[in-house]
């Protein structure tokens, strides 16, 4: 049990790092490029990535029975949650953004419950509660502009189909292969994504200097085969509001990578921050282990 502990904690760490320092390497990418394309190519070169790397699996992609199942999840994971994402970044500060999208663990804890049947306690819901706060705390650390209504619902929305799409998978998991999900769900949607940028926006607006190229390869690799496999392989493994309330630690991370790459102080919001989503990963958790011991 210890090891099974060790290994799922140290995958946990590995995916907030991978997605804490995702943020402000795409905020760079993207200023080189227009939103929905920068999307889709990422999306698309990491669902071809995990494509190729899995095919010795081909017998488990099953694509006449499951197709339905591969295009809700690209519908809810990539196209909504990835094209609502982006295009949200460019109406709000991105501390303010990430603030909203990461209300998705609250969210995801709500809807296991809902439709899955996990556990809520009070003690496991003020947990989550209290990681939103601390992210609220550091999120609008240093916020002096204007707040857009659109860009707003444009987080909230994209924290809500960001839930909505990883309790579907949690849903299916059990009929798909973890790892044929994660390749159609971001090739799909990628295509979807990237048909659209093609209708919307011009493919000559890319700027591709090495900041661009580097975060579309970061996003291809890392981002989103690496990251996603380990995300959704932790989800169908355990409960699914346990394993979000560890992802209130990626816009801590984000915000830390930026202060140090940019030479900033770290400020006293940064660490009261830092606090209390270690007080929500612990009260999330201490009530799991609790709970695991008493149906023994």
């Amino acid at each position: 049990m210890n090891k099974s502990f060790t290994k799922s904690t140290v995958a946990l760490l590995c995916l907030v790092v991978i997605w804490g320092i995702s943020w402000p390497i795409y905020k760079v990418s993207a200023a080189f490029a227009p939103p929905l394309l920068f999307s889709g190519m990422r999306a698309l070169l990491g669902g071809c990535l995990v494509t190729i790397i899995i095919l010795k699996r081909r017998n488990r992609l099953n694509w006449r029975k499951n197709w339905p199942k591969y295009c809700i999840s690209a519908l809810l994971n990539t196209v909504l949650f990835f094209g609502l994402h982006t295009i949200g970044l460019g109406f709000l500060p991105g501390g303010l953004f990430s603030v909203l999208v990461y209300f998705q663990p609250v969210l995801l804890g709500v809807f296991a419950w809902m439709w899955l049947g996990e556990q809520m306690t009070p003690i496991k819901l003020l947990g989550l509660i209290i990681g939103f706060i601390g992210i609220v705390i550091v999120g609008l650390d240093g916020l002096t502009t204007h707040v857009s209504f659109i860009g707003v619902m444009l987080g909230l929305c994209t924290a809500f189909f960001w839930a909505l799409g990883v309790v579907y998978v949690k849903k299916v998991s059990q009929e798909i292969d973890a790892y044929w999900m994660v390749a159609m769900q971001f090739a799909i949607g990628g295509m979807v994504l990237l048909i659209a940028g093609s209708m919307t926006e011009s493919w000559s607006a890319i700027e591709w200097n090495s900041l661009y190229i580097f975060g579309l390869g970061f996003g291809a690799t890392m981002g989103i085969p690496v990251a996603y496999v380990i995300y959704y392989s932790l989800v169908n493994a355990g409960e699914a509001s346990k394993v979000g309330v560890y992802t209130f630690l990626v816009p801590v991370i984000s915000v830390f990578v930026s202060t140090v790459v940019l030479h900033e102080p770290v400020t006293y919001k940064l660490l009261i921050g830092l606090i209390l989503v270690g007080v929500s990963i612990y009260f999330v958790n201490r009530r799991t282990e609790k709970s695991a011991i008493l149906t023994k």
